[in-house]
């Protein structure tokens, strides 16, 4: 049955990003389909532990801060010693630093990139040699983003960092796709989320942006649960470095 195709039973998840918004929603949608989570964020990711042990799911809280790749060894060493395997890995933790270009700082350049990008491909690369020597294959998902698509204002260490995403989740579909890894990328569009609250408190701006998506409202967590689950479960075994955006049809318009 297709549907069994879709259910992660067995399965163990990592998510970065886990205490609040996408990264919430897709943690608590893995283990709707049946894997175990491990959450990894800067804070305590408790609303997220409740949500999915309330499920009788299991779910390691894993507190690190991702801006330098220095945890990561460590937490999948954790993941390994607590569930004794890895299967899917979702790169969700982000940053944004809002500024004119002509002011924008090196710190919020460097930020921001190490973040979304450098620990994007050194965090794919720790989990895809795991993969590899478990010999099971396995799941990567990027989060990109609208503005690896487009330009963007204001943001341009957020958008080469997303358009890196975008570009990295190709490179390593190409390499990885022979030891039957999967890396492919969700690509949200404008969502109500910690990321997004200076913009929607700009009435004007918000109001520009609503106009623009045929949807005509603000994407939700709930909204990006499908298409994780799909590209962590075997019904996307063939899908293969591609960029999914769910966007409410924004890149239509």
């Amino acid at each position: 049955m297709i549907l069994d195709k879709f259910k992660l039973d067995g399965k163990v998840a990592i998510v970065t990003g886990s205490s609040t918004g996408l990264g919430q929603g897709m943690s608590i949608a893995l283990s709707e389909a049946g894997a175990d989570v491990v959450g990894v964020d800067y804070v305590p990711s408790k609303e997220t532990a409740s949500f999915i042990e309330a499920q009788g799911n299991k779910y390691l809280e894993i507190v690190a801060n991702l801006l330098t790749i220095e945890p990561i060894q460590g937490i999948l060493d954790k993941t390994i010693s607590t569930f004794g395997r890895v299967d899917i890995l979702v790169n969700n933790a982000g940053i944004i630093r809002r500024e004119d270009a002509i002011n924008f700082k090196e710190k919020d350049w460097d930020d921001v990139m190490d973040l979304n990008a450098k620990t994007v491909f050194f965090f794919s690369q720790a989990v895809a040699r795991k993969y590899i020597e478990q010999g099971t294959g396995g799941k990567i998902i990027n989060i990109a983003s609208m503005l690896s698509f487009q330009g963007g204002i204001r943001v341009p260490s957020y958008t080469a960092s997303k358009s890196a995403v975008m570009g990295l989740t190709r490179l390593l579909a190409n390499e990885w796709a022979k030891y039957k890894i999967n890396v492919n990328a969700i690509a949200p569009g404008y969502m109500a989320t910690n990321n997004t609250a200076e913009l929607r408190a700009d009435r004007e701006r918000s109001e520009e942006i609503l106009d623009r998506i045929p949807a005509g409202r603000w994407g939700t967590p709930e909204d990006v649960k499908g298409a994780a689950v799909f590209l962590a479960s075997s019904a996307s075994d063939y899908v293969n470095g591609y960029t999914v955006a769910v966007d409410g049809g924004w890149l239509a318009r």
